[in-house]
C-alpha cells in the first residue's frame, strides 16, 4: 500500500459517499420503509474522520459543491446517478462558528425552503416554539442578524406564516384568532384529538398532537425533526428530495464525557431516517458502542449496524463500513497496514508483538510505518526480528523532515522539538533569533499542527513522532546539534517561558499551568536551576485548583532517584495534582521521599512538609500531622497562616471547638477565618450561621480572585443548607457544581456529592442506596477520613429521618471503627443526637460544645423533626 495516497486521493472517499447514498436512496423508496418507525436500525450516517489539518473540511465543502452542481465536481469524481434527487446542506459545528442546536434545526428548515411550500406539521410546531422561546423577536430579524441571506431570511418566515394561515383556515378560525399561534396550536390539538375531518391531512402524523402539547423547550425542539421527516415523506414522489446534511467539525460539539449537544444531534439524525448525514470529525463515532448506554439515546450495534468498528485487520475496507479514515492512521489502521504490507500465504510476516511496538512508536504516521517495514526486512536477512529492535527512532525521519528546510528553519525546528507547544514568539526566543521569519515559514509545514481554536496557550505543536525523533534519534545531518547546543536551547526556552509568566496576569491560571508544564519538563530533563519555577509553584498552590501539570517521570521516584532540585520540585507538584485521584497514603509516601532528599530550597521544602502534614491528617493520623505542622505555623513563613488554619482544623477534629474558633478570629482572610467558623458552627447544628459564614468566605474569595476557594466555600454552604431546606439546597448545589467545573478538587467534590445525599434524606427510593454505595467507593479510593465520617453522618441523618433504628446502629458501629483514635469521635454524638439516642457510657472525653451538649442535641434533633414533617412522616 502506498501511504502517500491516503493523503491525496479523495476519489475513494467520493466513491464511498456515492455508494452509501445510493444504498440510502434505495432503502427509503421501498414500500416497506416507514418514517414513523422509531425502532428500526439506522443506516443514514457516513463518517469521515482523521487528524486535524488533513482536509476534512475541504472534503466536506467539496462534497457539498459536487452534489449541488455537476460543474463543481472534480474531474476524477464520477457523476452520480441521483444528482437531481438530493438537496445538500453543510453545517459547520466549529466552536468559532457559534453553532448551537437551535441554529442547526433552523439551518435544515431554511435549506428546505427550496422546496417552495410550507411543511405544516413542522412549521406550526416551530412557530409555536419560537413564540414561546423568543417572545417579541421576529424570526426574520433573528435570521438577518445571524447573517443569512435576505431572500432566505424572508422565505422561512413567509412559509411558517403560510402554514399557520392554512391550518387556521382549515379550522375555520376567525382572523384575529387565526393569527395567534398559541390559539391555532390549541385548536389543532383539540381537532386532532377529536379526529375531525377538517385536519385529516395532518392526522396521519401520530405524534403531532403530543409534540404540540409538550412544553416548547430545547429538549422538545430536538423531537421536532420527526415532524420534518414526516412532511418530507408525504411529498409527491415526483418532487420528493432527500436532504444530504453534512455536519463538519463534529468533534467541537463536546468531548467523550460531556455529550449534551451530541445527544441532541444524534436524536435529530435518528428521527430523520429519510435524510442522509455525512459527518466529518477528528474521531470515530462511538454510537455503536454499547458502553455509551445512558449517555446517548440510541447506542449499540443493533441501532447503528454500519458504524460498528470492524474486528479483523482488513474488515474496515469492506463495503458495509461507514466510518472512513482520513489522514494519519489510528492504532487499528496501523495494525491493518502492517498486516497487509508484508504477508506470506495469507499470514502476516510481522508478528503481533512487533506490530504493537511499531504502532505505539509511529503515532499513526504512515512514513514511520514504511521505515519500520524496511527495518524489519533488513534485520530479517540476518536474524529473526524482535520487538526491541523497533523501539527506536529513525534518523531517516530527520533527513526526510529537514531536507527542504533552510538552515534557519532547521534551527527553529530543533528548538521547538524541546517544547510541547509553542507560538511564533516562543519559537523565535528558543532558537535565539532576532527575527521571526524562519518560525513563520516553519509553521506552514505539514508536520507542524495547530490546536483547536481557543484551547491552548501556545497554538502550535510538532507531530509527536517528528518531535520524539528529532530529540532522541542519532542525527547524522551536517548541521546536527551538540549536547551543548541542546542545553543552551533548553535554557533559552526556559527563560522565555519564565518571562512570559512573569509579564502575564497573576490570576491567569491557563498561563500559569501552561508555563509550569513546559518549564518543569525542561528543568528536569536538562538539570536547570528552578529559578522562576519556585514563585510559579507558590502561585499554583494558592487557589486549590489542582490542574494536572507535571510531565511523565518514568518509574515512581524515590529519595535515591531524585537527584536535582528540579527533580524534587517536579515530584512535589506532581503529588499535589495527582492526590486528587490517588489514595492519601500514596501522597504521604511520595512527599516523605521528597523531604528526605533535602534538595528543595527552604521555602519549597516547607511546602512539601505542609502537604505531607495535610495528607497525614486526611488519613486520621492527627498527632503526626500536628507534629509536622506546628513548626510551620510558628515559623512565620508563607504557609504560616495556612498552617494555623490546619491547627484549627485539628482542634475541631479533636472536638475542641472553642480553640478552633479562637484561632479563626486571629488568622483573618489568609487563614480562611470564615471557613473555619463555618466548619465549627455546622457541627453545633447551627446550620443558618454556618451557611452565612461560608457565604462571607465565598464573597471574600470572589473579592480576592480565588476561584478555587470560592468553589470550596460554596460546596460547604450547600452541605450546611442541605440539612435545613432541600429546596434551597438544590440551587446551592447547582451553583457548587458550576463553580467546581474545571477544578480538580476531589475533597470538595466529595463534599458536594455527600450534600446531595443529605438533601434527599428521608426519601424512600432505591436510587439513594445506589448513590450511597457508589459514593462510598469513591470516598474509599482517596482515603480521606473527614469524607468518610461526613458520609456516615449523612447516612445517619437519612436513617434517623426514615425511622430505621437498625441502620442507625450500623452507622454508629462504622463510626466507632473510624474514630478509634479519638478524632472525629463527636460524629457518634451527632448521630445519637439526631436519632434521639443516649450517649454510650465509657466513651472518650466529651467534645467541648460551644453552648453545651443539651442545646447542641436539641438543634440536631430538630433537623430530623423538621425533615420528617417536610416528608409528612409521622
Amino acid at each position: 500500500m502506498d501511504a502517500d495516497k491516503v493523503f491525496t486521493n479523495r476519489q475513494a472517499q467520493w466513491s464511498a459517499l456515492t455508494s452509501a447514498l445510493a444504498a440510502h436512496l434505495a432503502h427509503v423508496t421501498v414500500a416497506s420503509f416507514d418514517v414513523e418507525d422509531l425502532e428500526a436500525p439506522r443506516t443514514n450516517v457516513l463518517v469521515f474522520h482523521g487528524v486535524g489539518g488533513i482536509g476534512k473540511t475541504t472534503l466536506s465543502r467539496r462534497i457539498e459543491s459536487a452534489l449541488t452542481s455537476g460543474e463543481h465536481r472534480p474531474a476524477q469524481w464520477s457523476e452520480p446517478a441521483f444528482s437531481e434527487q438530493v438537496l445538500p446542506l453543510r453545517i459547520d459545528l466549529a466552536r468559532s462558528a457559534g453553532m448551537d442546536f437551535e441554529r442547526v434545526v433552523l439551518a435544515i428548515r431554511i435549506a428546505l425552503t427550496r422546496l417552495g411550500h410550507p411543511l405544516p406539521a413542522f412549521d406550526l410546531a416551530l412557530r409555536h416554539y419560537w413564540e414561546q422561546k423568543h417572545p417579541g423577536e421576529p424570526l426574520e430579524e433573528y435570521l438577518r442578524r445571524r447573517g443569512f441571506a435576505a431572500d432566505v431570511g424572508k422565505a422561512l418566515p413567509q412559509q411558517l406564516q403560510s402554514a399557520l394561515a392554512d391550518v387556521a383556515g382549515a379550522l375555520l378560525l376567525p382572523g384575529t384568532v387565526g393569527s395567534v399561534v398559541g390559539e391555532v396550536t390549541r385548536a389543532l390539538v383539540r381537532a386532532l384529538r377529536e379526529h375531525r375531518r377538517t385536519v385529516r391531512a395532518l392526522a396521519g402524523c401520530a405524534r403531532l398532537a403530543d409534540l404540540l402539547e409538550a412544553e416548547p423547550d430545547l429538549d422538545t425542539l430536538s423531537y421536532y425533526p420527526h415532524l420534518l421527516a414526516w412532511e418530507l415523506a408525504r411529498l409527491p414522489v415526483s418532487t420528493r428530495m432527500v436532504p444530504v446534511i453534512l455536519l463538519d467539525t463534529f468533534e467541537d460539539i463536546g468531548d467523550r464525557v460531556h455529550r449534551d449537544f451530541e445527544r441532541l444531534l444524534q436524536r435529530l439524525i435518528w428521527l430523520m431516517p429519510n435524510a442522509f448525514f455525512v459527518i466529518t470529525s477528528r474521531n470515530r463515532l462511538q454510537w455503536a458502542d454499547e458502553a455509551l448506554q445512558g449517555q446517548l439515546d440510541f447506542t449499540g450495534p443493533a441501532s447503528w449496524p454500519t458504524l460498528v468498528t470492524p474486528d479483523g485487520p482488513s474488515a474496515r475496507a469492506t463495503s458495509g463500513a461507514r466510518q472512513v479514515l482520513l489522514g494519519d492512521f489510528t492504532p487499528e489502521d496501523c495494525h491493518d497496514h502492517l498486516v497487509r504490507r508484508l504477508s506470506r500465504d495469507g499470514q502476516p510476516l510481522i508478528d503481533a508483538a512487533i506490530r504493537q511496538v511499531i504502532t505505539s512508536r509511529s503515532h499513526g504516521l504512515p512514513l514511520f510505518l514504511d521505515l519500520a517495514v524496511l527495518r524489519f526486512l533488513e534485520i530479517r536477512r540476518v536474524r529473526e526480528p524482535q520487538p526491541a529492535d523497533f523501539d527506536v527512532a529513525f534518523p531517516a525521519l530527520i533527513a526526510r523532515t529537514v531536507r527542504d528546510l533552510t538552515p534557519d528553519e532547521r534551527h527553529v525546528l530543533r528548538s521547538v522539538a524541546l517544547l510541547d507547544s509553542f507560538d511564533i514568539t516562543l519559537a523565535t526566543r528558543a532558537a535565539g533569533m532576532t527575527h521571526e521569519s524562519a518560525a513563520l515559514r516553519l509553521i506552514e509545514r505539514p508536520f507542524v499542527l495547530e490546536h483547536p481554536s481557543g484551547t491552548p496557550l501556545w497554538p502550535y505543536y510538532l507531530h509527536t513522532v517528528i518531535s520524539d525523533t528529532i530529540r532522541t534519534a542519532d542525527d547524522q545531518t551536517d548541521d546536527r546539534w551538540s549536547l551543548r547546543d541542546w542545553q543552551q536551547a533548553a535554557m533559552r526556552a526556559f527563560e522565555a517561558i519564565g518571562e512570559r509568566w512573569r509579564t502575564g496576569s497573576s490570576r491567569d491560571r491557563l498561563l500559569l499551568v501552561g508555563c509550569l508544564r513546559q518549564g518543569l519538563r525542561l528543568a528536569r530533563d536538562f538539570n536547570l536551576a528552578p529559578g522562576w519555577l519556585a514563585d510559579a509553584a507558590w502561585s499554583y498552590i494558592s487557589d486549590s485548583v489542582w490542574e494536572p501539570l507535571a510531565p511523565p517521570t518514568g518509574p515512581e521516584p524515590t529519595a535515591t532517584t531524585l537527584r536535582t532540585p528540579a527533580d524534587a520540585l517536579v515530584e512535589t507538584l506532581s503529588v499535589l495534582a495527582r492526590r486528587q485521584y490517588e489514595h492519601r497514603e500514596h501522597s504521604v509516601t511520595r512527599l516523605a521521599a521528597v523531604v528526605e532528599t533535602g534538595l528543595l530550597p527552604a521555602e519549597l521544602h516547607e511546602m512539601a512538609l505542609y502537604y505531607r502534614a495535610k495528607a497525614e491528617r486526611d488519613l486520621g493520623r492527627v498527632a503526626t500531622s500536628r507534629q509536622i505542622m506546628q513548626p510551620i505555623a510558628d515559623g512565620g513563613g508563607r504557609l504560616a497562616p495556612a498552617a494555623r488554619r490546619h491547627l484549627a482544623h485539628l482542634a475541631r477534629c479533636a472536638g475542641d471547638f472553642p480553640t478552633a474558633l479562637a484561632i479563626a478570629r486571629i488568622v483573618g482572610w489568609p487563614g480562611r477565618r470564615h471557613r473555619i467558623e463555618g466548619d465549627v458552627l455546622w457541627v453545633q447544628g447551627d446550620m443558618p450561621r454556618a451557611a452565612a459564614a461560608y457565604e462571607v468566605h465565598r464573597a471574600e474569595a470572589e473579592h480576592f480572585g480565588y476561584v478555587g476557594e470560592r468553589a470550596i466555600a460554596q460546596a460547604h454552604r450547600a452541605w450546611a443548607l442541605a440539612f435545613t431546606d432541600p429546596g434551597v439546597a438544590d440551587d446551592e448545589l447547582d451553583l457548587a457544581r458550576r463553580l467546581l467545573t474545571g477544578h480538580d478538587e476531589r475533597a470538595t467534590t466529595l463534599t458536594a456529592q455527600i450534600a446531595v445525599l443529605v438533601r434527599v434524606a428521608g426519601t424512600r427510593d432505591t436510587d439513594i442506596e445506589n448513590h450511597a454505595q457508589w459514593l462510598r467507593t469513591q470516598i474509599h479510593s482517596v482515603g480521606i477520613r473527614a469524607a468518610q465520617t461526613s458520609f456516615e453522618l449523612a447516612l445517619g441523618f437519612h436513617h434517623a429521618v426514615c425511622g430505621n433504628p437498625g441502620q442507625v446502629e450500623d452507622v454508629l458501629a462504622r463510626l466507632r471503627v473510624l474514630t478509634l483514635g479519638g478524632d472525629y469521635a463527636y460524629y457518634i454524638d451527632l448521630v445519637s443526637f439526631m436519632a434521639g439516642l443516649p450517649l454510650a457510657s465509657g466513651r472518650p472525653a466529651p467534645p467541648l460544645w460551644l453552648d453545651g451538649e443539651t442545646s447542641t442535641r436539641a438543634r440536631w434533633r430538630s433537623l430530623v423533626t423538621a425533615r420528617r414533617e417536610w416528608h409528612g412522616i409521622t
